[in-house]
């Protein structure tokens, strides 16, 4: 339900831990870890009562319901900081380390800035792809 609300707080430097589906013990596991529980599912509302609703369908109207409830207290900085895929936190890389994992012309054209993810070994760079990320949430007034 909440995927790709995952994807854009991860974009936006939040730990967000997400799967399809949690069992019991996740859900207590993850709660005392002082995680904020988030769910369109008004079960699972009621039986968590810190837990918050989230109503939208929509990333955009997402993000501003969690912004009307104070959840964001980072700002650009924390941006593209975490894994997009495991979430883990990113760190620098070298160009030369990077060069079997990045694209020819990243590594040749585009060197600057390149981190990588310790988890998984995905490699990230400031990309046409992160200026499209970085547009949207500008646009959704961020």
């Amino acid at each position: 339900m909440l995927g790709r609300l995952a994807k854009w707080l991860r974009v936006m430097g939040y730990d967000t831990h997400y799967q399809r589906f949690y069992n019991e013990q996740e859900f207590q596991d993850f709660i005392s870890e002082g995680r904020s529980l988030l769910s369109k599912n008004r079960k699972t509302i009621k039986k968590y009562p810190d837990a918050l609703l989230i109503l939208s369908d929509h990333v955009k109207d997402q993000l501003h319901e969690m912004r009307d409830m104070g959840m964001f207290s980072g700002g650009r900085g924390l941006w593209f900081s975490r894994c997009l895929i495991c979430n883990m936190p990113l760190r620098d890389a070298r160009a030369e380390d990077a060069r079997e994992g990045l694209p020819e012309y990243i590594f040749f054209h585009n060197s600057q800035g390149i981190r990588f993810c310790p988890s998984c070994g995905r490699y990230y760079w400031p990309g046409s792809h992160r200026e499209k990320m970085i547009h949207q949430l500008e646009t959704y007034g961020f």
